[in-house]
């Protein structure tokens, strides 16, 4: 089963205009492959496909050689290299190519900062960009007898959205799965990285942070408990978020008298991944941590949510020094909107939404439960 990715047809969209380099970022398995060969599927014009992971590719690819390319990609109008970031001098082949014959390029590549590091700069002006997450609930088809997405909301916290997941049929192969994810991909790409020299130790760390999800995180803390230095945490902590396992936000502030705003939390682009560090897929009735993969959970559906509608925002959470706190504060098109996620209480009264308001008259505040949650993500 082929389910549609909503930046589908974004990118077909993109495909009808003056040609440009589009690049998609994603983590490994979120179905970048599947999305390209979609995209070939439907593309009405002449298309050319190389594999960035295949040796003669790499060879070609590597030398900026205008006849030589020209001659690969014939007189195709979309050229198509996936995993490009596993090329050398991909960026300056792509920009010899692109100025010289005007195609359209689609480059494709599993951690952020590899290729971007490789890409952005020879390419300036040349790229737009999509970031390709694990599914997001809002593109599952739904099946009868189910109306809304909720009715699977346990699965989907417990064993998070990655489409191998999704299109798995028992419990056991959802697990045997993400247990694979770590132990093969995950490695693989931390080892690919260089100056890591611990790949255990990032594993030690995403351990600590997944025990830690909705709440703010201290770096000395990390730094003691890995005996590692607080700048190699900050490092490894910044090459997690580029390789798309975790996000981060900051306080948000404009009263530095009374709000936190340099201390940080963390949340898991999947909560599946997060469960098999931790080694637990109980059921949500035996597991004391469900409010705070309800949190993670809603938070990052928003965030999928609006990327892939194209829509820009700023997150952040929301603490005073006197303790009153607020999970949720995004900042889109000038406006302040506030959110408290509460998997059971929808009407609880909340004892920060009155502070906040007060010092943001203007932003508005709502609590998110299962009640609301899919208004929630389609507003």
């Amino acid at each position: 089963m082929i389910i549609p990715r909503t930046i589908l047809y974004q990118i077909q969209k993109n495909l009808e205009k003056k040609p440009k380099i589009i690049l998609v970022y994603g983590p490994r398995q979120a179905g970048k492959t599947t999305l390209i060969k979609q995209i070939l599927a439907s593309y009405k014009g002449k298309s050319v496909y190389f594999a960035g992971e295949d040796l003669r590719v790499q060879e070609v690819w590597s030398k900026p050689n205008a006849s030589l390319l020209k001659k690969q990609i014939g007189e195709a109008q979309l050229v198509v290299i996936d995993e490009a970031h596993k090329i050398e001098n991909i960026a300056t082949s792509v920009k010899l190519v692109y100025d010289s014959f005007s195609p359209f390029f689609i480059l494709s590549g599993s951690a952020s900062f590899e290729l971007s590091q490789k890409i952005n700069e020879p390419l300036t002006g040349r790229t737009v960009t999509f970031f390709l997450y694990p599914f997001s609930v809002l593109e599952i088809p739904l099946k009868p007898p189910d109306i809304s997405f909720t009715s699977n909301l346990e699965d989907y916290l417990r064993f998070g959205l990655y489409p191998e997941v999704v299109l798995s049929s028992s419990e056991e192969e959802k697990i045997n799965y993400l247990y694979e994810l770590i132990n093969t991909y995950l490695y693989k790409d931390i080892l690919a990285f260089e100056n890591i020299r611990k790949p255990k130790k990032v594993i030690d760390l995403l351990t600590l942070l997944a025990l830690q999800i909705g709440n703010e995180v201290s770096l000395n803390e990390l730094s003691s408990n890995l005996s590692l230095a607080k700048v190699i945490v900050e490092k490894y902590l910044d090459v997690l978020e580029k390789m798309f396992v975790i996000i981060s936000f900051s306080g948000f502030s404009r009263n530095l008298r009374k709000e936190i705003s340099k201390t940080s939390k963390y949340y898991f682009v999947d909560l599946g991944l997060r469960n098999a560090l931790i080694r637990n897929f109980n059921p949500l009735h035996l597991r004391n941590d469900t409010g705070a993969m309800f949190e993670n959970f809603c938070i990052v559906e928003r965030i999928k949510a609006l990327v892939n509608q194209r829509k820009m925002a700023n997150f952040y959470f929301w603490r005073t020094y006197d303790q009153k706190e607020i999970d949720l504060i995004e900042e889109k098109e000038g406006k302040l909107l506030a959110y408290e996620f509460k998997f059971k209480e929808k009407n609880k009264k909340h004892t920060a939404a009155k502070e906040f308001l007060k010092i943001y008259p203007k932003s508005k505040f709502e609590i998110i439960s299962r009640e609301n949650l899919e208004e929630f993500l389609r507003s």
